[in-house]
């Protein structure tokens, strides 16, 4: 009995009952009806992603994408204040400003994220994440569309936290593999 106690208080403690993975999907977290679909894939790490961290991140990063999609198309920079900062708000920035100077508007279809955490930092304080997402783009000059295609990508992410949601660092193309 002792060797039976033993045995499961390793267990507990170390966390080998607990799941290896855990999907969590945009249609299990509140208020998300109106964001575009993210499924996020964790694989456990350095540190383990409490549920609500992982619904989290899984509202934040659709909304991030949805504030994107309208400043893109309504060529409104301020927009992308609410879920981006560093290098990925700058770059949009500037894109939404090369865009609006040359009277042209982008309109996205978003048809869903595919999202695999990477890395979770052991202080709580960046994940990484790999997208692959499917979407539709549509380049307008005022009304009238230049061009328009379909786009599967893979992005490399990487998201902060603040006082109250996921902020999108860093939103960087890679080459399918």
């Amino acid at each position: 009995m002792k060797l039976f106690a033993s045995a499961a208080a390793f267990l507990f403690c170390f966390g080998l009952w607990a799941p290896k993975t855990a999907l969590v999907t945009s249609s299990s977290v509140p208020t998300s009806s109106s964001l575009p679909r993210v499924d996020l894939t964790v694989s456990r790490g350095p540190r383990d992603m409490e549920d609500l961290t992982r619904q989290k991140i899984v509202h934040d990063y659709g909304a991030a994408w949805q504030t994107l999609a309208a400043g893109l198309e309504q060529n409104r920079a301020e927009l992308l204040n609410g879920y981006f900062t560093g290098v990925a708000k700058k770059e949009f920035t500037e894109t939404i400003a090369e865009q609006g100077a040359s009277g042209i508007h982008r309109h996205y279809i978003d048809h869903g994220h595919t999202l695999e955490a990477v890395f979770y930092s052991p202080d709580g304080g960046v994940i990484q994440l790999q997208d692959s997402t499917e979407y539709e783009v549509q380049i307008f000059d005022g009304s009238r569309l230049l061009h328009g295609e379909k786009v599967s990508a893979r992005f490399l992410v990487l998201m902060t936290p603040t006082a109250d949601r996921w902020m999108v660092r860093l939103l960087q193309s890679v080459p399918a593999s």
